[in-house]
């Protein structure tokens, strides 16, 4: 499954890379707003917003983009690597 995180903390990009491929998950993360972020996200399976540690603008982006590619958005209040493990638990457990 491939999957957009948007948010997060800067320091935990790569824990994030490294507990996505854990789970056999390819992924995007995105902490900072790039030029042309629209773009950039693409069609993954899902987008996981990090939502504490994300502007108004990335949200209101990834948002649009989900809406209008039809890709399901999960929020997640707090950005640790212990929430995106229980993002990831849920996503196995909706495809079983």
């Amino acid at each position: 499954m491939s999957i957009v995180l948007v948010g997060g903390h800067d320091r935990m990009h790569e824990a994030y890379k490294g507990i996505c491929s854990k789970h056999g998950h390819r992924v995007k993360v995105y902490t900072q707003l790039p030029a042309k972020f629209d773009k950039m996200i693409g069609t993954p399976d899902r987008i996981v917003l990090f939502t504490s540690t994300v502007s108004h603008k990335m949200i209101h982006i990834a948002v649009k983009e989900a809406k209008r590619k039809n890709i399901p958005i999960v929020r997640c209040h707090n950005s640790s690597g212990n929430s995106l493990e229980s993002v990831l638990e849920q996503f196995k457990k909706e495809l079983e």
